[in-house]
Formats: structure tokens, sequence, C-alpha cells
């Protein structure tokens, strides 16, 4: 039997008529602006296609109404969820429907039974928050669990490492609520003998898609029966073995895993679990993968709840990349590594499952694997997110190739684990992917293995070898008895090649299955059934061309060109989180938009298109390209947050300085970018100034003049700089047994907050260093590069470098108080002039004032502060600095230390106080930093570092939040902190003063 589909798809001639008609009919939003278009081109794979439009709808009823426009207008459709296919699924030449913008509801949960119905934006995590007072959860768990949701969790029938306890999320899908392209709406699931035999006998359309789906059934029964490999990963090929009698005729679980192509899923009944109570940890070393892969046979018995495996490539890309350095110490000896979890409801219970596996491991034939027990949560947490950041890490080794996905998920039996670990090595090192670029790691519990390749997807005998490769490793897992994908689907990655795995039969019942459900091809074409090439639609391929790109920084990171650091970007999500938990800021201007575009996954989408030419083909001029970048709040999150370090804050500078070249810019950058130079000439009138920026009407004259929201009251200048107090204070006649350092005094601390100086020299010398200021004014030119005036920002870079020349030469320390500032001479200052020695030995001397007390004077007794402390943590620091040292002198000084997970606080310098971006900055600090400022006891004391961070809470709360350095000081006259701590602590300052 053979079964014709349409694979070209005609787009409308008039697409402003199918524009006008979503936009008649869609409660939401509908887009066929280019870059909308650009920002959904691509998901997590190799493959980039362009959309017709995209609708975000508001509603499950408003994206049942896109599909019906898109119906009458023959058009394809697409439902995309975290985007984070790894196969292709989630790009295409259609209408692409995003649910995670607002159809991300949890309908119902039934406690008692375990169940809940929820929309099909929501994402795993958000879904496992909201269950958690019922002590309930969604039962896989992906390693994008963040950011990935339900809806695209069913299209790929995804597992995740929690599988090897809970199944795949076929075997967690109670129903289905879908709809077909023609219009058919229902509700899908298991179905008993009578029940299959009462529908099949009605008139409608569910009773003639059953009706053809048992037909289909009985005519492949042999092959459906036997052509399914029996391992516990088999997520290739469409489900049809669920439609069998013995499977109960379950329909949700046969959609499950068709990745768009058959139905639109609009609800999903789940089956849920309970959140275990307590979990150990058991890490064995291996001397080599192979043995690790053998081990896994040993190990199932016990029953882990998790089994992972691990190589030493894996292990050596995280630690160049300094993630996860603390768990990669934990690892004990070996090569190669197994981390074996247990969960119950006692701790007993999984102590002892842990003892009785090291036990057995210690007794008969097999080598003995090192072994480390955990059983301290945040340990092994720490241990996940080893195996988590697997594919970030992977993406791109340093001074390699750069690495993709197409081999990505491969799954065996698990006792055949080790000798297909060997195999596919085998293949890989005839291919010529050295095994020191290329990781095989995974879920090795249920026999699936990870891998990204450096694949030559550039060149047309690059792509000749990558097919002929991908060809041999389906043959090879094929042989196995396994399936090209044990976690990821097939979409166009590995669709072509289902035959090799499935046989012609089964592929042609695949076929039959698409008629019956989408017979004019509509849902997510080219994928799975009639697929299109895998050597097609790539992202790169041989027509990817662009002219040299000349830039203001240098990207280290990215062999020095900006065409690599927008390919940097491979689409994980990460970014797109709805919390900034454990600790991450990324990314505030998302957190507030839930907008695909205002993420840096879609920011760097945005800006790969530019760089190619054809969808934003006005280059640096692109307003699509500025309006994407323009909530960026440049806190730099997405630098160390994201887990390829995409670097959004250096690429909004970098197009800002090209967008604007020889043209008037924004007011805000003439007001807010050279504010170092309008704070020195207020200095010489502060009163005044004042009085002109606090008054009305002069005060709304110069915000409108200024490009400033209005919303916002203009900080203060001090009636006394920082520096002019140095000048005429008396200077120290002991001589300072830690030596001389350099004290930055950055045009915050300087002219705003010049209380800041003055505690910090009291502390320091009472540290025991010599403080001294640079002999003339200086600049870390922060304000200009945030607002892309990288040529000024260069000159006032080297200015500050001869000012400091001779103590840079000499090593002495820089210390700085304002993070931001400390954050440019790290990072910023090197790439903008790395050919500048001077710059580069700065880089390496500046320390922050926590660092310079920590390391420099770790035996110095810090004033004790008996104080309960609310902490937020300045962005830069977050992300560039590291906050360690502040959080190890907090608790030195007997201070009770309470982190806010709280991100960026919005305000980010110039970007909250620009004109249009208010809204936005307030909704950030709304999120988390003023509510529970506002809750703080009156007792608490608050501690921001950061100028923006130290202003949004007193813009947004009655509070003030100190300095560090300004709180060490006053506990160094034994002040005591009583009710509203910075009061005490402001009064004496002024005294001290």
């Amino acid at each position: 039997m053979t079964l014709e589909l349409e694979r070209t798809v005609d787009v409308p001639a008039a697409p402003e008529w199918l524009e006008r008609a979503l936009r008649g009919r869609v409660d939401g939003e509908v887009r066929f602006d280019r870059g909308s278009l650009a920002t959904y081109s691509c998901d997590s794979s190799n493959y980039r296609q362009i959309p017709i439009a995209v609708v975000v709808p508001r509603t499950v009823e408003a994206g049942v109404g896109a599909v019906e426009v898109c119906r009458t207008a023959r058009v394809p459709v697409v439902s995309r969820g975290g985007g984070t296919s790894l196969a292709g699924q989630a790009t295409n030449a259609a209408v692409v429907i995003d649910w995670s913008k607002y159809c991300h509801r949890m309908v119902s949960v039934e406690a008692a039974a375990r169940t809940c119905v929820v929309e099909p934006g929501i994402a795993v995590d958000d879904l496992n928050r909201a269950l958690a007072p019922d002590g309930l959860m969604f039962g896989p768990k992906p390693s994008t669990h963040q950011t990935c949701t339900i809806g695209g969790m069913v299209g790929n029938n995804s597992c995740g490492a929690s599988a090897q306890a809970y199944g795949k999320t076929v075997d967690n899908v109670r129903r289905l609520e879908v709809l077909t392209y023609a219009g058919d709406r229902m509700w899908v699931g298991p179905t008993p003998t009578d029940e299959l035999e009462r529908i099949t006998s009605g008139h409608d359309a569910r009773a003639d898609l059953y009706r053809r789906l048992v037909g289909l059934r009985d005519r492949y029964l042999g092959q459906i029966r036997t052509g399914y490999p029996k391992i516990p990963r088999r997520v290739s090929g469409y489900n049809l073995d669920a439609l069998l009698p013995e499977s109960g005729f379950d329909v949700a679980k046969a959609l499950v895993g068709s990745e768009g192509t058959l139905v639109t899923v609009l609800h999903a009944e789940l089956e849920l679990v309970t959140v275990p109570a307590y979990q150990t940890m058991v890490l064995l070393g291996y001397p080599d993968l192979e043995a690790a892969g053998r081990a896994v046979r040993r190990i199932l018995p016990h029953e882990p709840w998790q089994l992972e495996g691990l190589d030493e490539i894996l292990i050596g890309l995280e630690h160049g990349e300094h993630l996860v350095d603390t768990a990669i110490r934990r690892l004990p000896e070996g090569r190669a590594w197994l981390t074996a979890q247990f969960a119950g409801e006692t701790f007993a219970q999984v102590d002892a499952a842990a003892h009785r596996l090291m036990d057995d491991l210690k007794t008969g034939d097999d080598p003995i694997p090192s072994m480390v027990y955990l059983d301290d949560p945040g340990r092994e947490a720490e241990l996940i997110e080893l195996r988590e950041a697997g594919l970030g890490a992977t993406a791109h080794p340093v001074a390699r190739h750069e690495n993709w996905e197409g081999w990505e998920d491969s799954a065996v039996h698990p006792n055949d684990l080790g000798e297909y670990l060997h195999d596919l090595r085998e293949l890989l090192s005839r291919f010529g992917y050295d095994e020191t670029e290329t990781s095989l790691y995974g879920h090795f519990g249920q026999g699936c293995v990870h891998t990204r390749i450096p694949f030559e997807l550039r060149t047309a005998d690059g792509i000749a070898h990558y097919r002929d490769f991908v060809r041999q490793a389906a043959e090879l897992v094929t042989r196995y008895g396994g399936s090209l994908s044990g976690e990821h689907g097939d979409g166009q990655s590995r669709g072509e090649l289902l035959t090799i795995m499935f046989g012609p039969d089964l592929v042609v019942a695949f076929g039959a299955v698409k008629a019956i459900f989408d017979p004019d091809n509509r849902m997510n074409p080219g994928k799975v059934v009639d697929p299109n090439p895998l050597d097609s639609h790539l992202r790169l391929g041989t027509g990817f061309a662009h002219p040299p790109i000349k830039t203001q920084f240098s990207y280290p990171k990215d062999d020095g060109t900006f065409t690599n650091a927008a390919l940097r970007c491979v689409g994980i999500g990460k970014c797109r989180t709805s919390a900034s938990e454990n600790g991450q800021v990324m990314c505030p201007s998302y957190l507030v938009t839930r907008e695909e575009e205002h993420s840096p996954r879609g920011r760097s989408r945005l800006l790969f298109e530019m760089v190619r030419g054809e969808v934003i083909p006005d280059g640096w001029r692109s307003t699509e390209v500025r309006d994407a970048l323009d909530l960026c709040l440049a806190c730099k999150g997405c630098k160390v947050d994201c887990p390829v370090g995409v670097d959004v804050a250096t690429y909004k500078a970098e197009f800002l300085s090209h967008h604007y070249a020889h043209r008037i810019r924004p007011t805000a950058h003439y007001s807010m970018g050279w504010l170092p130079v309008w704070a020195l000439a207020a200095r010489r009138a502060p009163r005044l100034v004042n009085a002109a920026t606090h008054r009305a009407p002069l005060s709304g004259i110069v915000k409108r003049a200024g490009g400033i929201a209005p919303e916002r009251a203009l900080p203060r200048f001090s009636e006394q700089p920082f520096t002019d107090w140095w000048r005429t204070r008396p200077r120290r006649a002991e001589r300072a047994e830690r030596g001389r350092l350099v004290l930055w005094p950055d045009t915050f601390t300087n002219y705003f907050r010049p209380s800041i100086g003055r505690a910090a020299v009291e502390v320091l010398e009472a540290a025991g260093f010599e403080v001294t200021l640079p002999a003339r004014s200086v600049c870390c030119g922060l304000t200009w590069i945030s607002t892309g005036q990288l040529g000024v920002a260069r000159r006032v870079l080297r200015r500050t470098a001869g000012v400091l020349r001779d103590d840079i030469r000499a090593g002495t320390p820089i210390v700085g108080l304002e993070p931001s500032c400390g954050a440019v001479f790290r990072s910023d200052a090197h790439e903008l002039l790395g050919d500048d020695e001077d710059i580069r030995r700065l880089s390496k001397q500046f320390v922050t004032f926590a660092e310079v007390l920590q390391d420099r004077a770790s035996d110095w007794t810090a004033p004790r502060l008996d104080v309960h402390a609310m902490v937020q943590t300045h962005c830069h620091e977050h992300a560039v600095l590291g906050a360690d040292a502040e959080a190890k002198l907090i608790e030195r000084a007997g201070m009770d230390r309470e982190q806010l997970d709280s991100g960026c606080c919005g305000l980010a310098g110039n970007f909250g106080f620009e004109r249009g971006h208010y809204d936005v900055s307030m909704a950030a600090a709304e999120r988390v930093v003023l509510p529970r400022v506002r809750a703080a006891e009156d007792t608490t004391l608050v501690l921001a570092d950061g100028f923006s961070c130290r202003t949004q809470i007193e813009h947004g709360t009655d509070r003030k939040a100190m300095h560090l350095a300004e709180a060490l000081a006053a506990g160094l006259h034994a002040a005591r902190l009583g009710s509203r701590p910075e009061q005490t602590i402001t009064d004496h300052l002024r005294e001290d003063s």
C-alpha cells in the first residue's frame, strides 16, 4: 500500500487576508512582522524555517479559532511550547501557535486521585510549583524542566532523568483534549472494548476516525506487535502499539510523541506522583565509559530512582567553562561515572538502598568502582545540575569546533549499553569525530545516550559526511534493537531514517495514520511522515554567507567574530523560566513580559537573522532588532546563567554603537550616557542642580529634555563629593601593615553617596591597609558602554589606564565599591581594548571591597553586627564579579544573612530611568525584591552594594538600603542597630564625616 501526501504547501497569495482573518477571529497576538518571523525561525535543532505568521492566543478557545482560520486558508499549522525541540519539530513554514505566553493554567487538580488537567503552555517547573502544596508532581522531568511545556512534552514524548522511576510522558498521560485540522474536537484516552464498540457504531466524526484507526490497527496488527523495540526509551515513530487490544486502544497514548503532525493538543489530563521525601546518591567511578555502561545491568536490580552516566570529556568541558565546579570536585576517582540516586518516604529506606548497592558492587568478579555516598540534598542537587549542564557544555567546547545535534539521543536496551557505547565510539572515530571533542553521556539506566558532534554543516562535503554518519549510526542502533530517539523525537533529524529502524511496512502505517488525522498534510508537515531530508532547511548549510562584520568588542570566546556570537545560542531556553530561583538572574525582561523576543534566545535569533540578512535585511539599522534589544536591562545575567554563555548585554552595546553611528541618538543616551560629565559639572553648584531636578516645573522640563521617565525622582547630588572629602582629610601617619591599595571613586559613590566611600576608607584602614585614590579624575566608561557609545568608552578607558599606569604596573590592588563599575574592568574593558596590556593587567588586579578583605585580610577581626541582613545582590556582581566573598564577609561580621532570590532589581543603571521603561522596571522589582523589603521586620538591615538596587528599593519602599562598607563602618564604632538600622548607620556616618 502506498500513500500520497502533499509535500508542497501553498502559501496564501494574499497574506493580508490571512492576517485580517486571524486578527478578527483570535483573541490574542497575531504577528506577521519580520521580527516575529525571525524570532520563531529556529528551535533547538540544526534547522531553520521561516514561519508564515506567529499567533499567541490568550485562551485555548482563541487557539482553536486560529486553527479554524488556517483551515479556511489551507495553510499549515505548528504548535509550539518551550521551543526546545532538538530535532526540528518546532520550526516550520507554517502559522506558529505559541501556547506558552498565556495558555499556562492548571485547570484542575484531584489530589486524592493524583491527576490534574492543564493547558498546553504550562512549563513543568511551574506545574510542579502549583502541585507542591498537595505533595504531588509530574513525574517526567527533562533537563529543560524550567521552560519546557506539557504540550511540548506530549508532542515529543519527553522523558528526562526521572523517567527511570516514572517512565516517559506517554506513561503519565491519562487523557488528551485534541483538535484535528478538520475542526473535530474531542477528549481521547483509553477505550475499553464496549466503549470502543459504542463509539465506532456512531455516525459522527469521532466514530469515523475511530473506525479507521481500528481498521489500520487490524491491517498492520502483526507488524505493530513485532516491529517495536522492547526497550525503556523507544520514542521514535508513532505509538501505534497503544492501539493494540492489550493496550486498551488508548488514542491519547497513540498521539503522544506525534510532534504536532496529527492533532493540536488543547488540554492534557495527567497522572501525578508523590514528591519523595528523602533522597540519597551514590557516585561511582569507572576506568572508562564502556565499563560504566556494562555496570548498569548490575545496578538496575537495586531499582535506583535515577541512574545517569557521565564521561571525562563532558566533565572536562564543564570544568573548562567553570560550570558546576563544586560538583566536579565531589566525583570519585575515574574517567567515567554513574550517579545512582534513590528516593523514598523515609531516610532509613533510601540510606539502606544506597548501602545495599555499594555492598553489592564490592562483591563478585566485576572490578570494584570507586564510590562516594551522598545524603545531603544540596550536594545531590549539584550533581544533578552537573548532568543537566551537559547540552550547554558540549555545544561550544572552548577553542574547538562547534558541536551540533543530529544523533543526540539514541537508545538501546540497558543490558546492551556497554557494547553499544564501544561501537558508537568506534563509529565516531571512523568518521573523524575525535573523542576529545565528542562526549557521550545520558540516562544510562534506560540505555539513552546523549551527544553533540562537531559536524561541518557549512560545506557540501561536510553535510554529506553528516548524512553518511547518521545513516550508519541508525543502522548501528537498529542492529542492537534500539531506537533512533530515546527522548527528543524524530522531527526532521531522524524522520527519513525511520525506515531503517521500523522497516517499510510500519513506516507506511505511519503515513496511513497521518492520512486519517491530517489528509491534507497541514499539521507540521515535513516531520515524521514524508519528512524533509535531514540535510535540508539547515540553519547554516551551503547557502550561509554574510559580509565581514567589523565590531567594537573582541568576542574572545567566539573566535573574535560577531557571527559566531550570534550563533552561540543553541535554544535550550533556560532564559524563559518564569521564576528567578536558585540564584538565577536571567532574564528580567522575559520574566515580566513572557515575550519570546525579550528572552536572550529570542534576541539571539534576531541577531542571527540580522547577520544572515534575509528576513532582517537592514543589518545594524534594523528597527526589529533595536526594538527587541530595547527592553534588555543589560543585567548580564545571561552571561553566567545561560548554559552556553550568551551575553546579550554586550551584543546590545555592540548593536547600539552601529545602529546610531553618525545618527541622532535617543536623548537618554546624552543625559544618562554622559552622566559622569554632568556629575562633574554639577559638582560646582550641587544645590542649584538639585533644585532644578526636584522642583516643578523645572524637574519636568529636565526629565522631558533628558528622555527620563516622569515617574522617576532623579538622584540628588551630594554637596561634598567623596574625592573632595578625601583631599581635605588628614593623612594617617602610621604605616599600614597590609600594604597599599587604590580605592576606585566611581561616579555613583563619588557624587551621589559619598558616605560609602568614607565608610570604605575607615574599614580598610582599620583592617590594616594604606588607602589611596587616583591622582586625577577617572571613569570606567560604564554609562557609555551601556548606551552603545563605545568609541567614547574606549577613550575614557585608555585615559583611565594612563592615570593608573604606575599602580597597575606595580601590581597595586584597585578596589571597587560599585559592582557595575567593577564588572567593566573585569570583563568589558578587556574585550573593548584587547590589545592594551595595562587594561588586561587591570582586569586581573581589580577586586571588590569584600574580596580584598577576604583574600588579603582574612585574619582581621571584622566588627560584629548582631542584625538580620536581607541582601540584594547586584546583577553584575552575580554575573561577573561573584558574590561569595561578600557572603563570607557578612558572616564574618556575625550578621544573619538572608539572600534574596529576586534576580534583577529592575532599575539596571540607565534602563529604569529611561522614558518608556518604567513599567517593565517596576514590574521586575515587584516580582520579589520590593515586596520582600516591604515585608521585612523593622529590625532588618537591607544590604545592597549596587547603586541601582539601592535607588530602586528607596523608590519603591520606605526603606533605605545600605552598602556593606557602611554597615561595617558603623560596626567599628559598636553602633547599636535597633529598629530601622539603616537610620542608625546613616546618622553615624553623618557624624563621622
